[in-house]
């Protein structure tokens, strides 16, 4: 099977290639690379926004449709979804924590939706 990976908004993912639309290309997500950024897309680390979305990653098999762009081949091993989760999600909540929060309101609200989606994700690792 030919593995992917791909970028999704903020995320990184792996995944396979599931069907060729004229939109772009559909794609299964397999597992994670990289957890998506939290906060307002359009104002990056910026916390005076009026929606500081809480962004959590794709779902495992979830089908989206991406620009053959941001597609590129992979051949290397898919971790598990869960365990893949797991550890993007710990990676960048080590990188938030190293940045030195209480200096920081980006950061603090970044840290504040970690633990929230903490709760969400407990399912998903299981």
């Amino acid at each position: 099977m030919n593995y992917i990976r791909f970028t999704y908004k903020t995320g990184k993912y792996f995944g396979r290639l599931f069907a060729e639309r004229p939109q772009g290309l559909v794609v299964e997500v397999l597992a994670v690379e990289k957890h998506p950024t939290q906060g307002d897309l359009h104002q990056p680390n910026q916390v005076n926004v009026p929606l500081f979305h809480i962004r959590t990653a794709l779902h495992q098999h979830e089908k989206i449709t991406v620009s053959p762009s941001v597609v590129y081949d992979y051949d290397g091993e898919i971790p598990s979804y869960p365990d893949s989760l797991r550890q993007a999600f710990e990676k960048d909540v080590e990188r938030l924590q190293n940045k030195n929060p209480q200096e920081d309101a980006f950061v603090r609200k970044c840290l504040e939706n970690y633990k929230e989606l903490e709760t969400i994700y407990a399912k998903r690792w299981a």
